[in-house]
């Protein structure tokens, strides 16, 4: 665990991307519930983006947190995100407008959002790093930093573009950890390599590695410890060197009580728990799953134009070819009414694929979905 950021309390961080929800709209009274238990029991690291539950994310740590609590109970974490400026000078009144959606005065962190090969270019055209910067010296951030969603080379070009990044937020899990892809091993390499420290997302990938297949599901439960699954997955990511926050997105008050419990008083995985983790991740790399997070960046911001709701039909097709599950259909045929379209209405346009964090060949995907849902 690095010792940078010595207010950081804890290395376990509310991400707030997956809120309880009642229906459309936040559950405000249990993320309430759930932001008392998780102050009450010494975290105080909050973490959101503007997009994040179609804007409501910001409004929602206002009502929930921020209104509540003096400020020095917390640190909050936002972001910039591409959509939302196309010059330098439109990130300035962004920043204020989410400041304002916040209630706060300054941000803890501020993180240059998914960054990858493409929108690099476009941040510092728009001088996006340097207007953070100047930010930081004004007070309205105190650290300047960057979530990250593309291959080590480009994340080792940022940081020696950008050396006064103060932390990096890269997607780590154990079995995205060697993944040809996502490569999350080599691009904390790199952050060791520049001296930043690391925020986790998505190390339960997604939701993935919490409802595992039967055979991977008995390599756990045949642990002494009778852990859940979400303590190993979680704890794999912590217990990696030069990790200061993991990240989770939890979305009831179960959810939470049950990371409380295992990261209040950490310890690192055991070299008997790591052997089980392998296993899994070897059970899991044998299965034909879409690797999806359902981060919905792809959907957001009219990303598609045909109303596809793309992880939501991914999940479908995960789930018949895990589990075996026949009611798929019926949700499938329930996920494409009332004007959502379904996969073979692709128009192949590739707005999803550009800001998929996950490097997905989406439209190729959405004919296997329509294959077997449209039969």
């Amino acid at each position: 665990m690095d010792n940078s950021f010595p207010q950081i309390k804890t290395f376990f961080g509310f991400g707030c991307m997956r809120l309880p929800m009642n229906g459309s709209e936040v559950d405000i009274e249990q993320f309430k519930e759930m932001t008392d238990y998780f102050i009450d029991n010494g975290f105080n690291y909050f973490d959101t983006a503007h997009g994040y539950i179609d804007g409501k994310s910001e409004l929602a740590i206002k009502e929930a947190l921020t209104s509540r609590y003096p400020r020095e109970k917390y640190l909050l974490t936002d972001k910039l995100t591409e959509p939302y400026f196309h010059k330098e000078e439109d990130i300035r009144p962004f920043f204020q407008s989410q400041l304002d959606a916040c209630g706060v005065e300054y941000f803890d962190f501020y993180l240059m959002h998914a960054q990858n090969a493409t929108n690099f270019e476009h941040f510092k055209k728009c001088r996006a790093y340097e207007t953070a910067f100047d930010l930081k010296k004004e007070g309205k951030i105190k650290h300047v930093g960057l979530s990250f969603h593309d291959k080590p080379e480009v994340l080792d070009k940022i940081l020696t573009t950008y050396p006064d990044v103060e932390i990096v937020q890269i997607q780590l899990n154990y079995v995205d950890y060697d993944d040809a892809s996502v490569q999350s091993r080599k691009c904390l390499e790199v952050c060791r390599k520049h001296g930043k420290p690391g925020i986790v997302m998505e190390p339960v990938k997604g939701g993935s590695l919490i409802k595992l297949p039967d055979e991977a599901q008995k390599v756990f439960d045949e642990m002494p410890s009778k852990l859940s699954n979400a303590s190993y997955a979680i704890r794999f990511a912590a217990s990696q060197e030069g990790i200061r926050v993991v990240l989770s997105g939890m979305s009831d008050m179960a959810q939470m009580k049950d990371n409380v419990s295992f990261m209040k008083d950490f310890k690192p995985l055991s070299e008997e728990e790591m052997g089980a983790v392998a296993k899994v991740t070897a059970i899991y790399k044998g299965l034909d799953m879409i690797p999806c997070t359902a981060c919905h960046y792809c959907v957001e911001e009219n990303h598609c134009p045909m109303n596809i709701k793309i992880p939501e039909l991914f999940a479908c097709l995960n789930t018949k070819n895990v589990f075996n599950d026949w009611n798929q259909k019926m949700y499938y045929d329930l996920l494409t009414t009332d004007g959502a379209g379904k996969a073979s209405d692709c128009i192949e346009c590739g707005g999803c694929e550009n800001v998929c964090p996950q490097h997905l060949e989406i439209r190729s995907l959405l004919k296997k979905v329509a294959s077997e849902f449209e039969k």
